[in-house]
């Protein structure tokens, strides 16, 4: 509760109007980064639905999740998507069609078993470790895209919306990681074998709900340049979002690096976006 007061307070929703849109070749910048900006747009703006979702999966959570990302991660989000809507707009690209209400019927499914508490903290589980990869994934991805801007000598638009965003997220991530260790630790062996159950066969890249937004992703990694190592550089980016589940998860595989079907997901992506 600490952190996400601290959170709060230290880390209000960037001021829409402390923006600088001005950019050199919004040409150059739409062609090198359009499809970046549209898919973080997307999925920034998308955590309207998020918040429906969370509400459906977890009808009783613990005070701190409910304050965390009704009160904190919720209201940063939304600037972030507004931000980089306007960003992609004023660059000649279209503006975003986040889905901000349909839910579907795997987490409706979910969330009417959600109101037995045991089933509950599975849910809250899964929560924390897609937050983790989802976190660990969008600071790499601003970190990169701030990188790209600044070698096109976007100097606004990098210091003014994408590194004010990417301040935000790190405690984002180390929220989802405390959250994660503490639950891990009380929870039943029936209960983490479940886990690992559901997170093996529901693991996919942020953002991606469909074969379309899975190749999307793809080209946010070309775009990025995390495929340039070819399959080690996928190893490399897997180690990174899937880190905290290996520790959790999977501390019981001696000699692994990162969890399978985190690499798979990735391939599966680039492969879509290059077909």
């Amino acid at each position: 509760m600490d952190h996400v007061d601290r959170l709060g307070e230290e880390h209000p929703p960037i001021p829409l109007d402390s923006a600088d849109f001005t950019m050199r070749r919004p040409d150059l910048l739409a062609s090198r980064f359009g499809g970046v900006l549209a898919y973080m747009t997307r999925v920034e703006l998308e955590v309207e639905r998020n918040v429906l979702e969370l509400n459906l999966l977890l009808p009783d959570p613990p005070p701190v999740d409910k304050h965390f990302y009704a009160d904190v991660w919720s209201p940063q989000e939304l600037h972030h998507g507004v931000l980089l809507d306007r960003l992609q707009t004023l660059a000649g690209l279209p503006v975003s069609e986040p889905n901000v209400d349909q839910i579907s019927f795997q987490l409706r499914f979910l969330g009417a078993l959600a109101h037995l508490s045991a089933i509950q903290d599975v849910s809250r589980m899964l929560y924390y470790l897609t937050g983790v990869a989802t976190e660990q994934s969008a600071i790499l991805a601003y970190n990169l895209l701030h990188k790209g801007l600044l070698e096109l000598d976007e100097q606004a638009v990098a210091s003014t919306i994408i590194a004010p965003i990417r301040r935000q997220e790190p405690g984002h991530f180390a929220y989802y990681k405390i959250a994660a260790r503490g639950l891990w630790s009380e929870m039943a062996p029936w209960q983490k074998w479940l886990v690992r159950l559901l997170r093996k066969q529901s693991f996919e890249v942020v953002g991606a709900y469909n074969k379309s937004q899975r190749a999307e992703f793809g080209g946010v990694m070309e775009a990025l340049h995390i495929t340039d190592g070819g399959d080690e550089g996928l190893q490399k980016y897997a180690q990174q979002i899937g880190r905290v589940e290996l520790e959790l998860l999977w501390a019981q595989k001696q000699g692994l690096r990162f969890p399978g079907y985190v690499l798979d997901s990735l391939r599966s992506a680039v492969h879509l976006y290059r077909r």
